[in-house]
């Protein structure tokens, strides 16, 4: 992890694939930096698919391990996940996207679709401090572990942040003691905005197609049933008290039950169909250009 310094309290830096970015009235010190380096690194050693030491890793061919410490709040919010999206999203998508191209090498050969396993609720199982695999399948945290890791690292910096801290893990991020206002990013023209959210102690996460897409109209957002990319919403956005259901709701809304998952959690949302028209929730605050 490595990153640069800007006056008056902006640190920079990659890890985990993406680039951070951590606003704050106030410097960090070395120590709240090594403190955030030390979370980052754990998550990625406990959840990544990317690299071959990771728990993932461990247990991709079956197993039982001692169970990382989001367990139970990531695996749990999959559950209701699976259930409003009718099976779409589904945390045993590993090796769908793999075949996709999106492997561990980054190779982008495309093998051909295939469905995630359906029962996966039978085959992933948690508890008692144990993550139990009963046959071989890869885990995926990308529905929602960018945004867990988001909360993780604000929970370290928010303390000392002398006021307002922002939180930006590559468009997924979180504002703790004040507001920001946050352009949302045209998918079809980087250089262009459909509007602008202005969030309060809260987080915004968005998805795009155009984001990690590679191939013939090939991109990270799957549906777990098929195995196939989406189709019908080229990006998504939401604003959630904290980052992993904002994250988790972005995904939710490449299909039909995201919008109940939405109201079900008290999150507020936009979201652009690929013919370009936009919708919103009810109560959506966001100032859009339409």
């Amino acid at each position: 992890m490595t990153g640069v310094t800007s006056p008056g309290g902006a640190w920079a830096f990659d890890a985990i694939g993406t680039r951070w970015r951590i606003d704050t009235a106030a410097p960090l010190d070395d120590a709240v930096r090594g403190a955030v380096a030390s979370v980052i690194d754990r998550f990625d050693r406990e959840w990544s698919r990317f690299r071959g030491d990771s728990t993932v890793a461990a247990l991709a061919q079956g197993g039982d391990v001692e169970a990382p410490a989001d367990a139970d709040a990531m695996l749990g919010a999959y559950v209701a996940l699976d259930a409003a999206t009718g099976g779409a999203v589904n945390p045993l998508v590993g090796e769908s996207l793999a075949r996709r191209g999106y492997d561990a090498a980054y190779s982008f050969a495309d093998l051909g679709a295939m469905p995630a396993p359906a029962g996966w609720r039978s085959v992933l199982r948690w508890g008692d401090g144990r993550l139990c695999l009963d046959a071989p399948a890869t885990i995926d945290v990308g529905a929602l572990g960018k945004g867990r890791l988001v909360d993780l690292v604000l929970a370290v910096v928010a303390p000392y942040a002398g006021g307002t801290a922002v939180v930006d893990a590559g468009g997924d991020l979180a504002v703790h003691g004040g507001a920001q206002r946050i352009a949302l990013e045209h998918p079809y023209d980087t250089s262009r905005a459909i509007g602008v959210w202005t969030v309060t102690d809260a987080a915004l996460c968005a998805s795009a197609t155009n984001r990690r897409a590679w191939g013939d109209g090939l991109h990270h957002v799957l549906d777990a049933r098929t195995g196939a990319p989406v189709r019908q919403y080229a990006a998504t956005w939401a604003v959630a008290p904290d980052a992993m259901t904002a994250d988790a709701v972005a995904t939710a809304l490449f299909f039909d039950g995201g919008p109940q998952l939405a109201a079900e959690w008290g999150a507020d949302w936009v979201r652009m169909r690929t013919d370009g028209s936009v919708e919103w929730s009810p109560r959506c605050e966001a100032e859009l250009f339409l």
